[in-house]
């Protein structure tokens, strides 16, 4: 990351800002009138909520330099990441999938414990499709453009 271009640190910002507002909105993490919440965040939803945008904005940014698709493991491992730190940091009884599934009181009894496990599995798989392209692009370099 040391070497990163101007345009690669400003994806970086961009995929940030775009993955706290895509979190945060549904969730009502980012306060808004589209979105209600029957229960109150959990402390680490939080820090959970800036941990993954952070990873986004990084996961974005790797692929600014050579424009590659993602492999499917890194494209799997970001999409799930994604996911479940949503499904993590979202209102255990809010979500229709949740409902329909284990009902009210499912969801609280059952979902709701699960929300931290979810969030340590989203976060664990997006650091590692990070660290992997980090690794990918350090282990294959494009040459610089020369001037002329």
């Amino acid at each position: 990351m040391t070497r990163w271009t101007y345009r690669q640190w400003l994806v970086a910002a961009g995929g940030f800002l775009g993955a706290l507002i895509l979190l945060g909105v549904p969730t009502v993490l980012l306060p808004n009138s589209l979105f209600t919440r029957e229960i109150e965040p959990t402390w680490w939803s939080y820090p959970v909520w800036g941990v993954t945008a952070v990873l986004c904005g990084l996961l974005a940014a790797t692929y600014v330099r050579n424009g590659n698709l993602p492999a499917r493991t890194e494209e799997a491992r970001s999409v799930t990441g994604v996911v479940l730190t949503w499904f993590a940091i979202g209102c255990p009884v809010c979500n229709k999938l949740v409902l329909l599934a284990l009902g009210t009181s499912g969801a609280l009894a059952w979902f709701a414990p699960l929300q931290p496990l979810l969030a340590v599995a989203g976060v664990v798989l997006l650091s590692i499709a990070v660290r992997t392209r980090l690794k990918r692009t350090r282990a294959c370099p494009l040459p610089s453009p020369q001037n002329g």
